[in-house]
């Protein structure tokens, strides 16, 4: 594809002659016959290169390119003064202002597309040169890798829907925007068992990145839910070019295996009363609510996570209940006393 080039040039001989003379040397020119017209020409056409006359009606050059210094989306393109001026004053206008060449009237045909191709030239170096530190400081952490899932189609799960299910493909794994998500196991009576509680900046699904494997457990949203997916194949990739990253990436999944871990050692050798204030202070903590106020949780989710019966954690709460530590409607759990739970735990 052709470089485009901008003219803003008032003299119609000049302007023509030259545009000519650009469109000969296969460029694709648009051209203005005054700055102001030329500031709105590049907004439109987004030039590669700007070549402008100084001395011109309505606006002059210099307030063409200071103009143009100001938007962000224009202030790197490579811009030449044109003009009959040649005192070293105006020169140095010029290029205090930002200008990348001068060159004055009448110029030789080479001295032009010279000028040219050395700025879209640098311009190219400088390009390349900065896309190359954005990609390498894109995905320089594990932070940055979220970044990098943020780049994907956000997608919305209302309360208790299902994000995949036990059985399905597994070629994505997911960021939490907002929200909680919960996965779980199937007992042959279709009982849940909760392996683990996600929350916003959380990252889940199964990592396997060698080869194309399916999903081993159920994922659903407690409440509200947005997440990025990002397919493995990406990640892969990623993970390829910025091995810091993966050592980042496999420290946070050791670092959630542990808590993990924990919560099944807990849920099989802890009392009931432990286990459940235990998991009221997980879903508290995974919900993102304050000290003193409700979350909103069913006694089926609790029990799951608790490793217990929901007799029994019915009990559990009713004992909670009565010792002012919580207060219990619907599905509202009110902590009282967060002091009290944790002593407990």
């Amino acid at each position: 594809m052709s470089k485009k080039i901008l003219l803003i040039e008032d003299d119609k001989t000049v302007r023509e002659n030259t545009e000519e003379l650009l469109e000969l040397s296969d460029y694709t020119v648009e051209t203005a016959s005054n700055g102001r017209i030329g500031i709105e020409k590049a907004i439109s056409f987004h030039p590669d290169v700007v070549v402008c006359d100084i001395m011109m009606p309505e606006m002059d050059g210099y307030q063409v390119l200071e103009h143009l210094s100001k938007d962000e989306h224009l202030r790197s393109i490579p811009f030449i003064f044109l003009s009959a001026k040649t005192d070293h004053k105006d020169v140095r206008t010029g290029m205090n202002l930002g200008a990348d060449d001068y060159l004055t009237k009448p110029f030789e045909e080479e001295e032009l597309i010279d000028a040219i191709e050395s700025r879209l030239a640098k311009a190219k170096i400088l390009n390349s040169s900065s896309s190359k530190q954005q990609s390498e400081s894109a995905v320089k952490s594990f932070e940055a890798l979220k970044n990098y899932f943020r780049k994907e189609t956000l997608k919305n799960y209302e309360a208790g829907e299902l994000i995949y299910k036990s059985g399905q493909i597994s070629n994505s794994i997911y960021l939490i925007d907002k929200g909680v998500v919960k996965t779980y196991k199937l007992d042959e009576n279709g009982k849940e068992l909760i392996t683990a509680i996600y929350k916003v900046g959380d990252i889940f699904g199964n990592f396997n990145f060698t080869k194309q494997t399916n999903h081993t457990e159920h994922a659903s949203t407690f409440e509200e839910t947005q997440v990025f997916e990002i397919s493995t194949i990406k990640v892969k990739s990623l993970f390829n070019e910025h091995p810091q990253v993966m050592f980042e990436f496999i420290d946070q999944l050791g670092d959630h295996l542990s808590e993990t871990k924990t919560q099944l050692m807990d849920m099989a050798y802890s009392s009931v009363r432990r286990k459940t204030a235990q998991s009221i202070l997980l879903f508290s903590e995974r919900l993102k609510k304050n000290k003193l106020s409700q979350i909103r949780i069913s006694r089926a989710d609790l029990a799951a996570v608790a490793g217990i019966a929901s007799e029994s954690l019915i009990r559990t709460l009713s004992t909670f209940k009565k010792e002012g530590i919580i207060d219990v409607e619907g599905r509202n759990i009110k902590i009282n006393d967060f002091e009290a739970l944790e002593r407990i735990v």
